[in-house]
C-alpha cells in the first residue's frame, strides 16, 4: 500500500498531472488516461510501463 504522503507527491512523468490510486496495484493519470503499475509496493512510474486505461480489466 502506498502512503498518502507519497501519493500526494507522485505525478505522471509524461504530463506532470497528479496521479490517483487505483486499487489494488495501479496508479492512474486522469489526463493521459494511463495506468502505472505498483510492483511489490513500489510505483513504477516509467512511461514505457504505462498501459492505456482502455486495456485494463
Amino acid at each position: 500500500m502506498i502512503s498518502q504522503e507519497l501519493l500526494e507527491i507522485l505525478a505522471c512523468p509524461k504530463c506532470h498531472t497528479k496521479v490517483e490510486l487505483r486499487e489494488p496495484d495501479q496508479l492512474r493519470c486522469p489526463h493521459c488516461k494511463v495506468l502505472y503499475p505498483i510492483v511489490d509496493g513500489i510505483p513504477v512510474m516509467l512511461i514505457e510501463e504505462a498501459k492505456p486505461e482502455s486495456d485494463a480489466g
